[in-house]
């Protein structure tokens, strides 16, 4: 799909008044009108997170990007819709152009935008960024190899070593940071950037151990802004946030809810909104395809068949989002225009006495209604996911309970902590795993999650950074590369369809489930908040697109 231009403009919007926390703070024009309402922000990680402030948007496990609140100060080139219609926003960009391969990108810069310490952002601001990230390995997060960048008149041009048609998103939503500042930064990985100067509608006003409260800017390029403070708050569990939603303490947040009709929007059914948005994004049994069992195609397309998946929406997910229901483990209706045409209509069923004849083909028997693989061994393996992940242990214990009472084979579950688990799947030390895959405007990140060799070739100590199942196919690799680098629609559509047939025979993961953004809100306040039915973006407050949420919120009258 290609990506698509608009124009946007600033909208009008009151502004209301601000709150206040002790701390410390960055300079920045705020806004003072309005009625004094104001919305809290929260995350269940820890106050931790609070300890250092660090503001700088390329450090991942920093206070501003792990609460989200640096998404309200530094700013993209433009957004990328997950969901929808999978459109393209200009942001900072007033423009943005692709040419046919996706090689070079043209980005018009938007006029009469302010830092916020008041000077003016430029081209040069992108062109800096860009450089800098070129420039420090470090900071390519997303992989852009970018090969080249330079203005042409008022644009900005870029040129890339590979097709970006896949990583659309990883490219227009870096954050842009100010030349003027970053330029004297000796250290652009490590320094915390205590004073955060962004266009965004926001400034710090004050950082503590009791959270972060920022303030509406008064000369936000995109207009007054509808909510005077935003405040952040950090919980030390799900538990503890859930409890604050529920009380009315915390506003906005993104949390798995075990029956969240029950235990959120019931508790005021006139304005609590939970939605999931239905990314492209499925959970997936990731399987080790380097030993036994998982190494038998056989034996994974038995488990895949046995698998109910309308169990795991109901039990594992609360129906937070729709079940998983087509073969190409492409979530509908977000991903309907990409399923192969032989697939269509091809949607998974529970099949025991399918699955059973897959498996005495193969040569497994039965003993004492326990499963026998050809060599004469009790099949067994184990699930694990990490300890306190409830929608994830639920997931693999009804797995685990479904093949061993269909197929007979003795399925365990196991639970460590989260670091261990996280070292396992990266060292292949496991047999089986729920987890999620990659998401983006297209189905190529949920295959090359699970199918690329590439990551193989790239391990580093044993370690691979995806494709933990270290699944090895040329062909599928090939196909990867072919559509990533693809330079018309038709191409692209040819390469995946033969992905998915390779990813429907071959079961190198067995998807189980969607894996939605989840978000939650209330209306009391405020009106505009993403939803089902108008999905201009999804209403996780970690997301690039939280500032595009905001400035579409309208003060309840």
């Amino acid at each position: 799909m290609k990506l698509k231009k608009y124009l946007i403009a600033g909208t009008a919007i009151a502004a209301l008044s601000a709150l206040a926390l002790t701390g410390c703070s960055s300079s920045g024009s705020t806004g003072s009108s309005g009625g004094g309402t104001s919305l809290t922000v929260a995350k269940p990680d820890g106050s931790g997170v609070l300890s250092t402030q660090i503001n700088n948007p390329f450090i991942g496990t920093g206070s501003g990007m792990s609460l989200a609140y640096d998404r309200m100060i530094y700013e993209p080139l433009a957004m990328v819709n997950p969901v929808g219609k999978n459109e393209t926003t200009p942001w900072l960009a007033s423009k943005v152009e692709w040419n046919s391969d996706y090689t070079q990108l043209t980005v018009t810069p938007r006029k009469d935008v302010k830092w916020n310490d008041g000077k003016l952002f430029t081209a040069d601001d992108i062109v800096f960024t860009f450089t800098l990230i070129k420039d420090t390995p470090a900071l390519d997060l997303g992989g852009l190899k970018l090969s080249g960048i330079e203005k042409d008149g008022d644009d900005v041009v870029m040129t890339f070593s590979e097709s970006k048609f896949v990583k659309q998103g990883d490219v227009l939503q870096v954050p842009i940071v100010p030349e003027h500042q970053w330029k004297s930064i000796a250290d652009p990985t490590k320094d915390p950037v205590k004073d955060a100067i962004g266009t965004g509608p926001y400034t710090i006003k004050s950082f503590s151990s009791q959270g972060v409260v920022l303030s509406a800017r008064n000369d936000y390029w995109g207009g007054k802004v509808p909510v005077a403070t935003l405040k952040y708050l950090e919980y030390n569990d799900n538990t503890g946030l859930l409890r604050a939603l529920q009380s009315k303490e915390a506003d906005w947040a993104q949390i798995f809810i075990t029956d969240y009709q029950t235990n959120f929007v019931d508790k005021d059914p006139k304005h609590n909104v939970f939605w999931g948005a239905n990314v492209l994004s499925p959970d997936m049994i990731l399987v080790n395809t380097t030993k036994a069992p998982f190494n038998d195609v056989a034996f994974r397309k038995a488990v895949n068949m046995v698998v109910d998946r309308k169990a795991h929406a109901e039990k594992a997910r609360s129906n937070a989002g729709p079940e998983l229901k087509n073969v190409t483990g492409i979530p509908q209706p977000t991903g309907d225009q990409y399923i192969a045409p032989e697939y269509k209509d091809k949607n998974f069923t529970v099949d025991v006495d399918g699955a059973k004849k897959i498996l005495t083909d193969a040569g497994y028997t039965w003993k004492n209604d326990a499963l026998i693989d050809p060599s004469g061994n009790p099949v067994s393996f184990t699930l694990q996911d990490p300890q306190g992940w409830n929608d994830y242990v639920t997931g693999i214990q009804l797995v685990a309970t479904q093949v061993k009472s269909t197929l007979g084979a003795d399925a365990k579950v196991a639970t460590p902590d989260a670091d261990t688990w996280f070292s396992n799947m990266a060292t292949g030390n496991f047999d089986a795993a729920l987890h999620w895959s990659g998401s983006g405007s297209n189905p190529w990140h949920i295959y090359d999650d699970v199918m690329n060799g590439a990551y193989l070739e790239q391990a580093s100590g044993g370690k691979v950074s995806d494709n933990f199942g270290r699944y090895d196919n040329p062909e599928a690799t090939a196909l990867l590369k072919q559509y990533a680098q693809a330079s018309d629609d038709a191409a692209r559509t040819d390469a995946l369809n033969k992905i998915q047939k390779i990813f429907v025979e071959d079961v190198p993961a067995i998807p189980i489930g969607t894996h939605p953004q989840l978000a939650e809100y209330n209306t009391r306040t405020f009106t505009g908040w993403p939803s089902e039915s108008d999905q201009y973006a999804t209403a996780d407050p970690t997301q690039p697109s939280a500032v595009q949420v905001l400035m579409n919120l309208k003060p309840v009258k």
